[in-house]
């Protein structure tokens, strides 16, 4: 497997894909070119959100970003059936 080496520059305006392994205890490492280009730290909260389609999206949150989710997300349970999403979708 070869090393994938990017700048900043290109990966702020290109798109790119890169390989890392996950380990037995769930743990993968975020090559450094991207922790760079994405500002990511030791310490950071990542979100990780799953699509329908398989694939993923991951930022980093703020950890009032976190609080605030959690809390709207305790009054959104009105909006928690099919046809409220689909009403809602293209919100």
């Amino acid at each position: 497997m070869g090393v994938n080496s990017f700048s900043k520059e290109s990966l702020l305006k290109d798109s790119m894909a890169t390989t890392a392994k996950i380990t037995s205890k769930g743990q993968t490492t975020i090559p450094v070119e991207i922790r760079e280009s994405l500002n990511f730290n030791p310490g950071d909260l990542l979100e990780w959100e799953v699509n329908a389609d398989g694939s993923a999206k991951v930022r980093r949150i703020q950890p009032l970003d976190l609080e605030y989710m959690r809390a709207v997300e305790g009054t959104l349970t009105e909006w928690a059936c099919a046809e409220d999403e689909e009403a809602y979708r293209g919100l």
